[in-house]
């Protein structure tokens, strides 16, 4: 704000997060059935963007089959104790851009 006694003008300042990019790639994983498979993705930077891991088309959660951690840049997916039914594409998007294996 500038005041100058008869007059007076404001303005506003509005901070954008700049998009974080994907800097290290999800790798394929292979597991025994029974045992958890781990997936981490690396950003450029920390990011209060959405991030979501799929499998296939399914968006997943943490939850006592699923574990989604996020420690600065590393955010990491656990899958616990894989069947044959969890076989298939994963992928990780943040912002536009994702990550598939």
């Amino acid at each position: 704000m500038c005041d100058t006694g008869d007059r007076q003008t404001t303005a506003a300042v509005l901070v954008k997060e700049p998009a974080a990019t994907i800097v290290e790639t999800l790798k394929d994983v292979t597991s025994y059935e029974g045992e958890d498979a781990v997936f981490e993705c690396r950003l450029s930077r920390e990011t209060t963007q959405d991030a979501q891991w799929f499998l296939g088309d399914v968006p997943l959660q943490s939850n006592e089959m699923n574990e989604i951690r996020v420690q600065g840049t590393c955010h990491t997916l656990i899958l616990r104790k894989v069947t044959l039914e969890d076989c298939g594409p994963i992928s990780f998007k943040v912002g536009q851009h994702s990550s598939a294996a």
